[in-house]
């Protein structure tokens, strides 16, 4: 038995100890969606990643991205991350930091 997933969930509990403040802004529209059906689960695994936001049921992933996202290395890895997701079934919804709460007006 690998022992990658397990590390995985620590890493991912982590986490969700440590979300930045657009992040909680975040969390905290879209757990006010549940009313709507909607279920979001924060800092989830998917496979060899983790996630910032994700819906199972409706196949939608949000990430909000910091700056490092904007170097080359961190644009290259977003490519392979999405192509992954998108394998996976999943809509990928990327926003910047400081765009976050005004694009999310949920």
């Amino acid at each position: 038995m690998s022992k990658r997933p397990i590390v995985l969930n620590e890493k991912a509990r982590e986490l969700r100890k440590r979300l930045t403040p657009q992040e909680v802004k975040i969390w905290v529209k879209l757990r006010e969606l549940r009313a709507r059906g909607f279920h979001f689960r924060r800092q989830a695994p998917i496979g060899r990643y983790i996630v910032d936001f994700a819906s199972f049921s409706t196949r939608i992933v949000i990430e909000i991205d910091g700056g490092q996202h904007a170097m080359h290395g961190g644009m290259q890895s977003d490519r392979e991350r999405d192509t992954f997701l998108r394998s996976q079934g999943f809509y990928v919804l990327r926003f910047w930091n400081s765009d976050s709460i005004e694009t999310l007006a949920l």
